[in-house]
């Protein structure tokens, strides 16, 4: 297939696509479902998309991934369409948006002047362009333009990445370390006191100095996270499995036992893995 024929490939499912959507919006012969939408409305389905497009990348479920992406896809066309009904902007200006916002955040490569870089330095200079975009939006502050929806992790993240650029920032680990000794004594202070909005409060500060601690190893809290979660998911399948296998379940067992189960699952887990990397 040759460029031009993919490109034309592109385009011509697009448009269907954007057909499909106005078709589905049509007042009269359109779907009530998606007539009564609105860019709030769409708004969590949207969020909801991103998070499994993401979720069949760690499965690496490559299938999967090209049906969530279609799905986010859709959330972009959806979203557009409802925004041109109302006169506010249209497909080609996202697209025109995107592509302009690419060009200008990367000079080294659309420039005029093109030039070697290291990760580093590119990474600088994107923050600076960014930061003069912020400004000529009126965003003004540190932390302005970190985005409130998304999930309190990344958004931790985001927040003292923007502080640690100018200078705001813990100097080394073992003093962010140190603050979580300090925090979890004030969570223990908080319980004693019986007062749950201080304990919700002091709890979320240890969260929050734990991301950092997470910033200063080079680990993304929300990625960390994820794979945690997913760990332990596996670990209780596999102890259901072996509960079943003896005609019991997890809730015929106490806590000892359980505590047995999820060593011996911990060994398969490993045992699984080291088998995987030998296959490799």
């Amino acid at each position: 297939m040759t460029k031009a024929s993919h490109e034309k490939g592109i385009e011509s499912r697009l448009e269907r696509l954007i057909e499909v959507v106005q078709q589905l919006r049509d007042p009269v012969s359109g779907c009530p479902w998606d007539r009564e939408q609105t860019i709030s409305t769409l708004g969590p389905y949207a969020l909801e998309e991103a998070y499994e497009v993401v979720d069949a990348i760690q499965r690496e479920d490559w299938d999967d991934l090209k049906e969530e992406l279609g799905d986010l896809l859709l959330q972009v066309v959806f979203q557009s369409q409802i925004a041109e009904e109302k006169g506010l902007f249209d497909l080609p200006d996202v697209t025109q948006g995107i592509i302009d916002k690419m060009v200008s955040r990367h000079p080294h490569v659309f420039g005029s002047k093109t030039e070697r870089k290291t990760k580093a330095q590119q990474t600088r200079d994107w923050e600076e362009i960014k930061a003069s975009e912020r400004s000529t939006k009126a965003q003004s502050g540190i932390l302005a333009g970190v985005p409130i929806g998304i999930p309190a992790l990344t958004r931790a993240q985001k927040l003292q990445d923007r502080a640690a650029r100018v200078g705001f920032d813990w100097p080394s680990i073992e003093l962010v370390l140190e603050k979580v000794a300090e925090e979890v004594k004030e969570i223990q202070q908080a319980k004693e006191a019986l007062y749950h909005e201080a304990v919700e409060e002091e709890f979320g500060d240890l969260l929050f100095v734990l991301v950092s601690i997470g910033r200063h190893l080079g680990v993304n809290s929300e990625s960390a996270l994820r794979k945690a979660n997913q760990k332990f998911i596996s670990r209780l399948q596999i102890m259901e499995t072996t509960l079943k296998k003896q005609g019991r379940s997890v809730t015929s067992c106490d806590l000892n036992e359980l505590e047995e189960l999820w060593q011996a699952a911990k060994a398969t887990e490993r045992d699984r893995t080291n088998n995987e990397q030998s296959a490799t």
